[in-house]
């Protein structure tokens, strides 16, 4: 007599296959997707778009590189992980260029040495007016 998990060999006698029960999975897909994600809902900060992009791109190129040699599943989800991690520190590296060249304007400067020189709010305002005044022209 033969069962399913024992199957018979030639000559009578069963057979056991051990099932690992380990199944292939390839979490570095799994992170590089979610921190993807999240380099791109975050990319206004400096970590959330340069950090959190970054490991996405490392853990996407390692997981694709993976799934490619056929060592883990999801290669297609370590490749998207990987372009939303690009795509987060595209976002925060032109969100860091903004803010620096805001930064570094003379409009800013002015605004700045004119809001350290004010004594009261009404000359602080003084100060906002004439910076909106600057920027829009």
């Amino acid at each position: 007599m033969s069962f399913p998990e024992h199957p018979a060999t030639p000559h009578g006698t069963s057979q056991t296959h051990h099932d690992t029960g380990i199944k292939r999975s390839n979490g570095l897909a799994i992170a590089a997707l979610v921190l993807g994600i999240l380099a791109v809902l975050l990319f206004w900060t400096v970590v959330g778009g340069v950090v959190l992009g970054l490991l996405a791109l490392v853990l996407g190129i390692v997981g694709a590189r993976k799934a490619r040699g056929g060592r883990a599943p999801h290669g297609k989800m370590s490749i998207v992980g990987a372009v939303l991690g690009v795509l987060g520190v595209i976002a925060s590296a032109v969100i860091i260029a903004i803010g620096a060249s805001i930064l570094n304007s003379d409009e800013f400067k002015d605004f700045d040495d004119c809001v350290q020189h004010a004594d009261s709010q009404s000359e602080r305002d003084a100060c906002a007016e004439d910076f909106n005044k600057d920027v829009n022209n």
